[in-house]
């Protein structure tokens, strides 16, 4: 079996008037959370992780648009309902955070065994919808960061 890296990426897709886009996972429905996603390799660079994985789970293309590495790192404990996609006796993941400004119209296209739905929201909204509390607190960072601050 392949195990999940703990090393991840968060990555914020909002527009110039900071509506955040959020997508509602298909294997816990109600729980909503901007785009995030593992490595695929160790040697993969973090950037590279986080245009993959916007691609995949929105369709968008990130070299079309100004994706900013915010230079933040959580630490936080893998919930347990997904800690058997790590190796045994993993409980912590690394999630380096991003951002994406885009243009609202932008076209989104779900995978759809990954996420049922998505929406657009004012970034406070957003947050408060988040199930991830380091989702949360991204977002809410987004009127300091939307600019690479």
């Amino acid at each position: 079996m392949n195990f999940k890296i703990p090393v991840s990426v968060l990555v914020v897709i909002y527009t110039e008037n900071l509506e955040v886009l959020l997508i509602e996972r298909a294997d816990k429905p109600g729980f909503w959370q901007s785009v995030t996603g593992s490595q695929d390799s160790l040697d993969e660079v973090m950037r590279d992780t986080a245009q993959r994985e916007v691609a995949e789970e929105t369709g968008i293309d990130t070299a079309l648009f100004a994706l900013a590495d915010w230079k933040i790192s959580n630490v936080y404990e893998i919930y347990p309902v997904w800690r058997h996609r790590y190796a045994p006796g993993v409980t912590r993941n690394t999630e380096h955070v991003f951002g994406l400004c885009v243009p609202r119209d932008v076209a989104i296209t779900l995978a759809p065994r990954e996420h049922l739905q998505y929406q657009w929201l004012p970034h406070r909204e957003a947050a408060d919808l988040c199930f991830s509390a380091s989702n949360a607190e991204a977002i809410l960072q987004l009127p300091h960061y939307r600019h690479g601050a």
